[in-house]
């Protein structure tokens, strides 16, 4: 265990204690606070310390954002980390047999929803494991392959499901992978157990992953961003502070500050930044340039 998690935990084990102390001292007195507010506020006041720590440099960046990764579990929600249904890879289930496993086996991804006359019908999810497993057995014969035995049975979560529950479920039902539906049951995106892991520990990386997709670092020390890139990811992987309470994405932030759908080639200056807008597609802003507001 390195330095940083060590102050972190003894810090923590240090807050609680205050709190619990201070609560009880209040209760004498015949102050009683609700049991949620020592969590939060002690959560809080970690937050706080932590932050100073590391702007002391005694704890690390990727030790401060595990931390708040952590409590963030019960706060946001699995709409919030999602893979959107714009950028989800998914297959026709109708397709001929040979194209669905040749679009399954050249996919990063080990698994992939079915779906049958719209995206908003899934039925059916394909693990690349089973059907490389299916092909061996037929002796490669693509003709005798039903990818819909081979799949599994959707599982569909609510957008509203925190992160914390759905951490639970999927170890409660060994499971990885969920369909993320909104309250009429349409299909919003889908969510990973690794996605979820990922807002702890930070980015997995592995063959097939890139560094984040839509981003891009100039020369000039500015950042290209496509539209859709969720603010936590921007934060994380650029050491920013961008407020993500009132929207997702990037695009989301500017929309929300703006007030309106900017036209291309606009500017605006907040939270430290200088945002252009380099492309809009109809009524959504595809790609924003980010600089330092003193760069302007």
């Amino acid at each position: 265990m390195d330095n940083g998690w060590i102050v972190v935990a003894v810090l923590a084990i240090l807050i609680l204690l205050v709190v619990a102390v201070r609560t009880r001292l209040l209760a004498m007195f015949g102050y009683e606070l609700s049991r949620i507010e020592p969590q939060r506020s002690s959560q809080d006041e970690l937050r706080g310390a932590v932050d100073d720590f590391r702007r002391d440099g005694q704890v690390v960046r990727e030790d401060r954002d595990r931390i708040g990764g952590l409590f963030d579990l019960e706060e946001l929600e699995v709409s919030d980390i999602m893979v959107h249904r714009t950028n989800m890879r998914s297959v026709n289930a109708d397709n001929a047999p040979e194209a669905v496993v040749r679009e399954i086996l050249q996919s990063p991804h080990t698994r992939m929803p079915l779906w049958k006359g719209s995206l908003d019908n899934i039925v059916g999810v394909l693990h690349a494991k089973d059907l490389l497993r299916a092909l061996n057995e037929v002796g490669n014969d693509f003709s005798k392959i039903d990818v819909m035995k081979i799949a599994s049975k959707p599982w569909f979560v609510p957008d509203t499901t925190t992160l914390q529950e759905q951490l639970n479920a999927f170890l409660r039902r060994k499971s990885h992978f969920a369909v993320v539906v909104d309250e009429y049951g349409e299909v919003e995106g889908l969510v990973t157990l690794e996605d979820i892991i990922e807002e702890i520990v930070g980015e997995i990386a592995d063959e097939h992953d890139v560094d984040i997709q839509g981003v891009k670092q100039e020369a000039d020390g500015s950042v290209v961003v496509d539209g859709n890139v969720p603010i936590r990811d921007l934060n994380r992987a650029l050491d920013w502070n961008l407020p993500d309470e009132e929207a997702t994405t990037i695009a989301g932030l500017v929309i929300h500050e703006a007030q309106s759908i900017p036209e291309e080639k606009q500017a605006f200056t907040f939270h430290g930044k200088r945002f252009i807008v380099m492309k809009r597609d109809k009524n959504r802003i595809a790609r924003l340039r980010i600089r330092p507001a003193g760069d302007a």
